[in-house]
């Protein structure tokens, strides 16, 4: 019984409290991990997840099982995070900003102590990170969580209404040269 099946027999006989208990077991890692990466600050992802799992605790009563479980909690994490980049007081604050010298100093380690391969990675780990949450959301959903393009469509849904599947595709293909031109500039790509 996969964790879909599990949580949905659960909804169907009406066991809310143990549905949200299995939803937050089995995809609770993945969804966590999926915010550390789109909103890059650990701190952040724990308060965006708690909020997630309100949301789901709320949300279960009317879940209507029109997409897999897996992709509405995805969904509700994307809210999530998403009201929290919104967020007014959020924005008025401002990060501690390192200087250029610890930036360069942190290359020149990188290069040095690690391998060649794991420079490249903490390279495209760091282009990773100046992308927008959108873009980070599309790139982790379709790369990393392999989702189909219509699982995407539905977690990056607005109002109930899917996405447009061929204008997400566009969009990929958009993010996936601005990435290929960024790791050109930083020298990761020969």
């Amino acid at each position: 019984m996969t964790s879909d099946d599990r949580a949905t027999a659960l909804l169907e006989a009406g066991d809310h409290r143990a549905a949200a208990e299995a939803i937050v077991r089995d995809y609770g890692p993945q969804i966590l991990g999926y915010l550390v990466s789109v909103l890059r600050n650990d701190g952040d992802a724990a308060d965006v997840f708690s909020q997630f799992t309100e949301d789901l605790w709320r949300g279960l009563p009317g879940f209507r099982r029109e997409c897999p479980v897996r992709i509405w909690a995805y969904r509700l994490a994307w809210h999530a995070a998403a009201r929290h980049l919104r967020d007014p007081y959020r924005a008025r604050g401002r990060r501690l900003e390192t200087t250029e010298l610890s930036r360069i100093a942190e290359e020149v380690r990188s290069s040095l102590l690690l391998g060649r391969k794991e420079a490249r990675q903490r390279g495209i780990d760091r282009l990773r990170s100046r992308l927008a949450p959108d873009e980070q959301t599309l790139l982790v959903l379709r790369l990393d969580r392999d989702l189909t393009w219509r699982e995407v469509a539905t977690v990056l849904a607005e109002d109930g209404a899917p996405a447009d599947e061929p204008a997400l595709r566009k969009r990929f293909e958009r993010l996936k040269d601005k990435l290929a031109r960024m790791a050109r500039e930083e020298g990761l790509l020969e």
